[in-house]
């Protein structure tokens, strides 16, 4: 099974790399995929790789629901 999760994008460098706000903290990522990327802009991280741009409201909308499903599992 894979999971990807919704991340924030802090920093982006011309390289193609940067970092997200993944759930609270800095990781590197790689942004090739999806060259219309921002600063700022929401992303689903996959392996290190944004693989898409989604909208604020979806992106805290699946935090809350994966939030949610961790703390049923307690």
């Amino acid at each position: 099974m894979c999971l990807a999760v919704p991340a924030k994008i802090t920093r982006l460098e011309d390289s193609g790399q940067g970092t997200v706000d993944y759930m609270g903290s800095e990781v590197k990522a790689n942004f090739p995929l999806v060259p219309k990327a921002r600063l700022g802009d929401w992303v689903i991280i996959h392996a290190g790789f944004a693989i898409s741009v989604m909208d604020e409201q979806e992106a805290r909308e699946t935090l809350q629901l994966f939030k949610e499903m961790a703390d049923a599992s307690r």
